[in-house]
């Protein structure tokens, strides 16, 4: 592979680690389970083993409540467009990551070019171990997070009930209960009225 006179220069400024660190690696939106098995064959067959050791998409456990009632589980990206890489930091295992289909570039400190136009280049920045540590937790948390598909703001009708044929804005969602708050015109005032899930569907699906 050849490489840029300025990106040779710009790479030979990193100082090599001995420790690892965390750092995150944007990716190509949807692409983050693919970059996490590819990344993990390159290390294998670059054996790349003792210098990036854990590629992770940190997820937490979702539940989505569709308008007829019914649940459905689900494990929900915490960042999307997002890799966590647990990695010794020398210009080698940057190149092993940074090559690998659908990365765009670590998340760091971007430094000018000192000439010419484009983008600099992008020095990565490690995670303090306060933030590793509120990552793990919000991916091993215990409740699920709720999610509906309906939010405030999201034109409805009413379909059944006494406000039957009635249109109106959400302004309110209760996952929990299952249930809503809208405002309908009712004798041409906004009436503020609950709802559940199942008496209404969406207007701006």
């Amino acid at each position: 592979m050849v490489i840029g006179a300025d990106l040779l220069m710009e790479t030979a400024k990193k100082p090599e680690q001995i420790e690892p660190h965390w750092y995150f690696v944007q990716v190509a939106s949807g692409c983050e389970k693919k970059v996490k098995a590819n990344l993990e064959q390159r290390i294998q067959t670059l054996e790349m083993n003792d210098r990036i050791l854990k590629v992770e998409i940190p997820e937490r456990q979702a539940i989505r409540i569709r308008q007829e009632g019914s649940r459905a589980s689900s494990a929900e990206k915490i960042f999307p467009g997002y890799v966590l890489i647990q990695m010794v930091m020398d210009d080698e295992s940057w190149q092993v990551v940074k090559n690998t289909p659908n990365v765009i570039n670590f998340v760091g400190t971007e430094e000018r070019r000192r000439y010419g136009r484009g983008r600099g280049h992008v020095t990565p920045r490690p995670l303090g171990s306060a933030e590793v540590n509120r990552i793990f937790r919000a991916a091993e948390q215990e409740e699920p997070v709720i999610k509906v598909d309906l939010e405030p703001g999201h034109k409805i009708e009413v379909t059944a009930g006494p406000f039957q044929d009635f249109n109106g804005e959400v302004v309110e969602v209760n996952p929990e209960r299952g249930t809503l708050k809208a405002l309908i015109s009712i004798f041409g005032r906004d009436t503020p009225v609950e709802l559940g899930f199942s008496q209404v569907r969406r207007l701006d699906e």
